[in-house]
């Protein structure tokens, strides 16, 4: 593993640039305007990259919610937004992803310091897809035919409260200005930022809210259940949690197969909620699979994520960075071998080294349990049946990987393994059109493609008798 510049904690020459960044959007926004929450109140967001404060960010709770959703209830029930053309609608919305692409790397240095993100990545992937995702559903705005809105996604006509997570919420407060610049009118897009227990529960039980969608945790994902069906029976739909599986067989191309699980576990330092934390290889390749994989992480340079030339950022906060040094070590006690990794490195901010673990039982916390940190739970098969077993021992659903040569393989594994989302010889393999969600306790409902545009419609059939025509 190569640390560069002291793992972006700041001694020495950079050697790369680190674009200028005007943090401007702090407050919340609501109607169409930024402001202050009702109690004054602000919460800190830190770099990652040094633990630093970037930014205090207004820090709304359930009175600031209430104002969002009366905005909101308001720009439904009597603005223009679900009343307009889904030509009218889409029209905005390829503006809004115009100025998206305008902005991109104010946007991705956003998500840089407030997530660790590489900015490379955000740069040339990750806010390119936003927009394109965009583009998507303004093409399908007006292309729902014979359904009344409902609420609230925007390509629909419906009226929506966002409150993003407290670790990132700066670029979510840009998008909202990129909104409205774009001619999203008032009140259709509210951006609330503030804690779970706060802001995210007052969301969740709100009887003026009709949809709740949520991404995160698992266990976050039940409060929002039981939240939703102790207030006004709201539909939810839950993108949670994973520990996804990847499944590696005798013969697959060595290294296409290391660099694809590699890129799996530590994409983004494992904060993806699909990253393959779970890796199994058969035995036949085991062992080489094993050399590879260790060397490729030991070459990982981890540092500071404007540098180019770095493959790992710090973790998101403190309090996660805790979190996985702790599973390793847990991992450690419940006997599996650590072969790399598993300390922190740099002399300040959140950078873990990539981690490998072998000799892990399917019924340890480090393959059971979601660590959402760049560490490997490296275990050996025999068989087709075992691979199966193995890959659905897990109380998540969300995602797999397989890679083989063998089509019969590929479809008998893929049609057995429980997950939402199955990628053969590939993975990230997102696209607008794809739907994307998960199974078992890693939630229900879809994002992307139509069937995640059909989850924010409600049908309602209407019956009107029709007298003395032929066309009954």
């Amino acid at each position: 593993m190569v640390v560069a510049n002291g793992g972006g904690g700041g001694g020495g020459e950079k050697g790369f640039e680190v674009p200028e960044l005007d943090i401007k959007f702090t407050k919340l926004f609501i109607n169409g305007r930024f402001v202050d929450a009702v109690s004054g109140k602000t919460f800190e967001t830190k770099d990652p990259r040094s633990g630093e404060v970037s930014a205090r960010i207004a820090e709304g709770d359930k009175a600031d919610v209430d104002l969002a959703v009366k905005a909101a209830r308001d720009a439904f029930d009597h603005g223009p937004w679900p009343r307009m053309s889904g030509f009218e609608r889409g029209r905005i919305l390829h503006k809004f992803a115009d100025l998206v692409d305008q902005h991109v790397e104010e946007l991705a240095a956003l998500d840089t310091v407030d997530a660790g993100k590489l900015f490379q990545m955000g740069k040339l992937m990750d806010i390119p897809g936003g927009a394109n995702l965009l583009r998507y559903y303004a093409g399908a705005a007006d292309k729902i035919h014979g359904e009344t809105l409902k609420i609230p996604a925007l390509a629909a006509g419906c009226t929506m409260v966002v409150k993003p997570a407290e670790q990132t919420p700066l670029s979510a407060l840009f998008y909202a200005h990129l909104a409205k610049e774009a001619g999203v009118p008032d009140g259709v897009l509210n951006v609330v930022p503030g804690f779970g227990h706060t802001a995210g529960a007052a969301i969740s039980s709100h009887m003026d809210i009709d949809k709740v969608s949520f991404t995160g945790s698992t266990e976050v994902g039940r409060l929002v259940m039981e939240a939703a069906a102790k207030s006004n029976l709201k539909s939810v739909s839950l993108e949670l949690g994973g520990k996804s599986p990847i499944i590696v067989f005798d013969d697959a191309d060595l290294d296409m197969a290391v660099n694809l699980v590699h890129i799996a576990t530590y994409t983004n330092k494992g904060e993806i909620c699909v990253a393959g934390s779970r890796i199994y290889v058969q035995e036949g390749i085991y062992d080489a699979f094993l050399k590879k994989a260790a060397e490729f992480a030991k070459k990982s340079v981890v540092g500071d994520p404007f540098n180019p030339r770095v493959h790992q950022g710090p973790q998101v906060d403190k309090a996660q960075y805790e979190k996985i040094l702790k599973y390793i070590d847990i991992g450690k006690r419940e006997g599996a071998t650590l072969v790399t990794g598993g300390k922190p490195c740099g002399d300040k901010g959140y950078y873990i080294e990539p981690t490998i673990f072998t000799d892990v039982k399917d019924d340890m916390a480090i393959a059971q349990e979601e660590i959402f940190g760049p560490v490997m739970a490296l275990m050996k098969f025999k068989t087709v049946e075992e691979a199966i077993q193995k890959a659905n021992s897990t109380r998540y659903g969300l995602a797999a990987g397989l890679v083989t040569k063998n089509i019969d393989v590929a479809n008998t594994v893929s049609r057995s393994v429980r997950a939402g989302a199955i990628w053969i010889n590939c993975y990230f393999g997102f696209d607008p059109d794809a739907p994307f969600g998960g199974c078992k306790m890693s939630g229900f409902g879809k994002d992307m493609g139509m069937d995640a545009l059909h989850k924010y419609l409600h049908t309602k059939t209407v019956v009107t008798p029709l007298y003395n025509t032929p066309w009954l």
